[in-house]
């Protein structure tokens, strides 16, 4: 079995709430984008804006794999990018996270109302090959990739 760690961030563990979800069923490259756009905003923040993105109200900025991405409005004024999407899959996971940091903090007795996300990362997880049957005795394949997101919040004052 692998063994899987936190990266060390340099700041005291009794200060830090982590939660971790692994293999989920997401896109790696969607990933990437939401959680370069919430780190370093504050939990109850972040919150409010994925539950934005869920209610197709506010888009998240895409910095890399944005190929043939739309432009939307209000993005340039805050982010300084053009293109966006709304990735709702993603934000829902990552909404989750962030109630399971939430929690982990209070179990730390943490406040939090002023947890800080410092660490927001996505890896690639597994990716699992299927292969669909056409016509003539061939095959196309179908492979379903998945990704791994990790949450550290810290509290600051």
């Amino acid at each position: 079995m692998p063994e899987w760690t936190y990266p060390d961030l340099g700041i005291d563990e009794f200060k830090l709430a982590k939660a971790v979800g692994r293999d989920l069923s997401i896109s790696p490259k969607d990933a990437y984008n939401v959680c370069k756009a919430i780190r370093g905003m504050k939990l109850s923040e972040a919150k409010k804006f994925l539950e934005e993105v869920i209610a197709k109200r506010t888009p998240i900025p895409y910095y890399r794999y944005n190929k043939r991405t739309s432009h939307k409005s209000g993005l340039n004024q805050r982010w300084g990018v053009k293109s966006g999407r709304y990735p709702v899959k993603v934000a829902r996971e990552l909404n989750k996270l962030l109630t399971n940091v939430e929690a982990n903090a209070a179990g730390k007795g943490l406040d939090a109302d002023s947890l800080k996300l410092v660490h927001v990362a996505v890896h690639k997880g597994i990716v699992m090959k299927r292969y669909m049957p056409r016509a003539f005795g061939r095959s196309t394949k179908k492979y379903k990739r998945t990704s791994t997101l990790e949450v550290v919040a810290a509290e600051v004052e």
